[in-house]
């Protein structure tokens, strides 16, 4: 146990000094809520990333994962959770693409129950494990074609898109419970913007927050 728990403290470059530091930018680019800060601080990013990455984890960068993905940059998850939160707490939440397992894990420690759907069953697989090393119980994976959603499990008080589609999938916002949230990344792969939809009783109303980049949202499995 002594092992596992000096792993997830890290030494070096993943030690909880490093990490202070990472949460002292991301203040500084505006996030604000306590909460976000605090989940983002505790959870080991660098278990997330390959070992030879581990000691690029608490930058403020991109970084690749396989199969063509990557874990976002810590500014985009802080954002893009402190986004789905601002109206208040959350009981379920569906985030499509599971990728690393990193956005899933802060997310589980904010709401009472997060839904997660992967295409790529290997990337499932290995969040699958971090998630139990961790001892994360309220995530429930599902490996499936994200574009559709998870119906069976709807509706959500919040979504979350970790993948950018062309447009507002109307798929998914009628997922949403009414008033509920979903944070997405929209628009061609050079022309990303960042958007914030609530679900109303007779559609959706939406803004357009911020550049993004984001690797494009596919159908199918793996």
């Amino acid at each position: 146990m002594a092992m596992i728990d000096l792993q997830h403290r890290g030494i070096g470059m993943t030690s909880d000094r490093t990490r202070k530091r990472l949460i002292k930018r991301l203040r500084e680019k505006g996030i604000r809520d306590s909460n976000v800060l605090n989940a983002m601080r505790t959870i080991p990013r660098h278990i997330f990333v390959d070992e030879a990455l581990a000691s690029r984890a608490y930058e403020d960068t991109a970084l690749p994962i396989g199969r063509g993905q990557t874990i976002s940059q810590p500014y985009i998850v802080a954002r893009m959770t402190e986004l789905l939160l601002e109206s208040g707490p959350l009981d379920t939440v569906l985030e499509i693409g599971t990728g690393s397992g990193y956005q899933t894990a802060l997310l589980s420690r904010l709401v009472r129950r997060v839904y997660s759907v992967e295409r790529i069953e290997s990337l499932q697989r290995l969040a699958r494990l971090r998630f139990q090393e961790l001892g994360l119980r309220n995530i429930r994976l599902h490996h499936a074609d994200g574009s559709m959603g998870l119906p069976e499990y709807g509706p959500y008080d919040g979504i979350l898109v970790t993948a950018a589609p062309e447009g507002i999938p109307r798929a998914l916002v009628d997922q949403l419970k009414p008033g509920g949230r979903m944070v997405l990344p929209i628009g061609q792969e050079q022309a990303q913007i960042l958007v914030r939809v609530t679900r109303t009783t007779d559609g959706y109303e939406r803004e357009l927050l911020e550049r993004v980049v984001f690797v494009p949202l596919l159908g199918g499995v793996l």
